[in-house]
């Protein structure tokens, strides 16, 4: 059966803005005023440890103040409801086709299961996950003896993303993805 839609992250509410309600939100989207449209409705996770009972959040409004994007969704009425909600990683349905607008940008969706290769095409193992974090994404290449390795999202170490081909290249270093040679052999 084919999958109709997938599910993206767009954002994780961050401190409370003001005393009605209103939060910052990293934005972890290229579209950050279409997936925070006043009416839609996002799915909520609260994290480890939340007693936040949220499970889906509706923006009642959104608006840009200083490079900062401030969201007031109708679950928050005050800056308690707010400072409840923050850490909540927000999430968004796409259809399953979808592609984002930028060709340098990808979902993770598109991302899980390609093929990694280093720069002279050896292969190095399978791009099982993609890790959002704030200096830059993170892929688990997870290599034909299971070991996973984390390579940095930059264009220096991935040059070359091709979904089409179901491949990616990493400008693969010992250490990186394939271990230091004297780490290789294993321990004695």
């Amino acid at each position: 059966m084919p999958v109709e839609s997938i599910e993206v992250v767009v954002g994780r509410i961050g401190k409370p803005h003001g005393l009605r309600g209103e939060v910052t939100v990293d934005v972890r989207t290229d579209e950050p005023d279409r997936r925070f449209a006043a009416g839609t409705v996002l799915r909520a996770q609260p994290p480890t440890g939340s007693a936040s009972p949220l499970r889906s959040m509706s923006v009642r409004a959104s608006r840009w103040h200083q490079n900062v994007l401030l969201v007031a969704f109708e679950e928050l009425g005050d800056r308690n409801d707010a400072e409840a909600a923050r850490g909540i990683v927000l999430h968004a349905d796409l259809p399953a086709d979808a592609t984002p607008e930028d060709p340098e940008e990808f979902y993770d969706h598109q991302l899980v299961g390609l093929t990694a290769y280093d720069l002279e095409g050896v292969e190095l193992g399978t791009l099982t996950a993609v890790q959002h974090g704030s200096a830059q994404d993170l892929l688990t290449i997870r290599t034909p003896q299971g070991r996973d390795a984390l390579v940095p999202f930059v264009t220096a170490l991935v040059p070359e993303v091709d979904v089409a081909a179901g491949r990616i290249v990493v400008a693969d270093r010992p250490g990186l993805v394939t271990p230091f040679p004297d780490e290789a052999t294993g321990p004695e």
